[in-house]
């Protein structure tokens, strides 16, 4: 008994050591293009509707005790279609649960994931604006395919929202966005999203599927960015596409 304590004594410093070796790995800093790439994903767009108005609302009615802020509805339904979308995109009235603090993510220009980031951080859309990007499904389309076209950008807002209203008419159009330059590999994810709640059938049978959203996965299983994944989920979607219409 007292050799194997001994043993024991003797290599619980070296356990302690493996585990903080394991941990510095966790840890590991993503590469200089990796960071970049991150920034790039989170990157929002504001909508120009009605900005400085909007933003005035939002600054009268904040409150020093709250992160957030919740427009009364006074002034809420002074606000033109346009401008209540604006507002939505750069003001989120909710608390989001999600707090958990995760390693950097390792050479993520090179990943498709099966979800998109979190948008606003520890925030989120409330009860009300998930409401209006639904019963205004259709304009939302129109005004963020119309804003995209002229900034050149479908920001994180704008993806998240296509997600929320199950935007499958947009399809095309985000197939021709993303194929100008190959970039915003999450209007890839935006399409796996669009066949993940449709519950396309040939995709919810797919390996693909398996790897994102089985009961295995997490939040931030990927594939590998490479062209016959890409060929791939394009051509899924589109065939989603057209199945719908």
């Amino acid at each position: 008994m007292k050799l194997r304590a001994a043993i024991i004594a003797l290599l619980l410093p070296l356990a302690a050591l493996a585990q903080e070796e394991n941990t510095e790995e966790t840890w590991k800093p993503a590469s200089a293009e990796s960071q970049a790439y991150r920034e790039y994903r989170l990157k929002t767009t504001t909508p120009p509707y009605g900005l400085a108005k909007v933003k005035a609302l939002i600054q009268k009615n904040a409150s020093s005790e709250e992160d957030f802020t919740v427009m009364p509805a006074k002034d809420y339904l002074s606000l033109t279609l346009r401008e209540k979308f604006t507002y939505h995109m750069i003001n989120p009235e909710s608390y989001s649960q999600n707090c958990d603090v995760e390693p950097p993510i390792q050479d993520e220009h090179k990943k498709i994931f099966g979800h998109l980031p979190d948008v606003y951080a520890e925030l989120n859309w409330s009860e009300r604006q998930r409401d209006f990007l639904q019963a205004n499904r259709d304009s939302v389309m129109a005004i963020i395919k119309e804003s995209a076209n002229r900034s050149k950008r479908l920001g994180l807002n704008y993806k998240m929202a296509l997600v929320e209203i199950n935007a499958v008419e947009m399809v095309p159009f985000l197939v021709e966005f993303f194929k100008r330059d190959h970039k915003d590999l999450d209007i890839l994810t935006v399409l796996m999203e669009l066949m993940e709640q449709t519950k396309y059938e040939p995709f919810i049978k797919s390996a693909s599927h398996t790897k994102l959203y089985s009961k295995n996965s997490t939040y931030n299983s990927f594939l590998v960015f490479n062209q016959a994944n890409e060929d791939l989920i394009i051509q899924r979607a589109m065939a989603m596409y057209n199945a719908a219409n």
